[in-house]
């Protein structure tokens, strides 16, 4: 495989992310490797003074310290993938520019063992209202858009939050959680886009409806018709909740040179809100004709999945492709056009790379 680098996507160093992002020895990606996505600076607590606020439409608002939050509920341990929404967004630039948005390749999505408390169980003890429907996740960066500063958040629905597997946040792969992962507490929300589990956690708001924080409200919406007056705003659009069924191709690299001949391809895919991957596919001729791929580590519900596959190569330039299947019997969109956004949002197209056979 080829040597894993670090991509820098801003100066401030907030947004990066390792390619190749995974390998057959790391299922669960090292701390030091996991991407990293921030709207602002790291905010810099004091865990003994900080404190989780828990009110909005419940019966018992609550207030936690870090032990007293730990010392109240069991502990959980959750394998989750986290995904980007911008995760394969530079693949839309061969359409047209995306003003304003990282042009993120297939690097912003890591796998991590994250241990907390559960939320299910936090709110059964502050016990959300008969019109509850939503839970809104705050934390205590201050981001700033159009003139007011505020912390980076947003919402999931109650049925969600009450799934069992959201997880409220220590630690990760068994150690504190790092301050770039959001020390000392985050909302880990698996199967969801990265942009719901919310860092560096300090108010948690149980809402009649979803949550009007910019990052929900008008951010990470899936949007298909440009506002031409403000060409950026996405309002309008849906808010996005679970990561779509994708698969991506580790290896080979994009422009890689191989030997002509037998070439090992692989890749990692997930499936869409739990479903169990039911196939995977890949071609050596851009989509015309596949032959299947094997699963060599299979991932749980809430993870992805490594799988490999073997083609016979000619001397020449060749676009390899995946494609992934669920149980539900989605498959993957043929090109990048079908799923194009204001944003550049929620790329699951058929994952394809262009290498060269010698």
């Amino acid at each position: 495989m080829t040597r894993a680098r670090r991509i820098v996507h801003d100066k401030e160093g907030l947004n990066t992310g390792e390619w190749p992002v995974a390998t057959a020895d790391h299922f669960i990606t090292p701390a030091e490797q996991f991407f990293t996505r921030s709207h602002a600076a790291v905010p810099s607590i004091d865990p003994a003074a900080w404190q989780l606020e828990i009110g909005g439409l419940v019966d018992r608002p609550a207030r936690y310290s870090l032990d007293q939050l730990t010392g109240s509920f069991p502990e959980h341990t959750v394998p989750a993938t986290l995904v980007c929404a911008g995760l394969r967004r530079d693949e839309y630039l061969a359409i047209g520019p995306l003003p304003g948005e990282l042009p993120w390749g297939p690097e912003p999505v890591s796998t991590g063992e994250w241990s907390g408390v559960s939320l299910a169980d936090v709110l059964r003890v502050v016990h959300p209202s008969g019109s509850a429907r939503h839970v809104e996740f705050v934390g205590l960066d201050q981001v700033e858009r159009r003139g007011d500063r505020f912390g980076f958040g947003g919402s999931i629905d109650l049925e969600k939050a009450l799934g069992g597997e959201v997880l409220l946040a220590t630690r990760l792969n068994g150690a504190p959680l790092p301050p770039a992962h959001g020390f000392p507490l985050r909302a880990v929300v698996p199967g969801w886009i990265g942009a719901r589990s919310v860092k560096w956690l300090g108010r948690i708001t149980v809402l009649a409806r979803a949550s009007d924080n910019y990052f929900q409200s008008q951010a990470y919406r899936m949007q298909r018709e440009r506002n031409s007056e403000r060409p950026r705003d996405v309002s309008a659009g849906l808010a996005m909740n679970g990561v779509p069924l994708n698969s991506v191709i580790l290896d080979p690299a994009p422009e890689q040179t191989v030997p002509a001949g037998s070439v090992r391809v692989r890749g990692w895919a997930m499936g869409s809100e739990a479903r169990p991957l039911t196939t995977i596919e890949l071609s050596a001729d851009g989509g015309r004709h596949w032959v299947p791929a094997r699963i060599t580590r299979a991932g749980g519900p809430w993870t992805w999945s490594f799988w490999e596959a073997t083609v016979a190569l000619a001397p020449g330039s060749h676009t390899l492709a995946a494609r992934a299947t669920d149980s539900s019997g989605a498959t993957q969109p043929s090109t990048v056009d079908e799923t194009w956004n204001v944003k550049g949002y929620g790329n699951n197209a058929w994952h394809r790379v262009t290498i060269t056979a010698r």
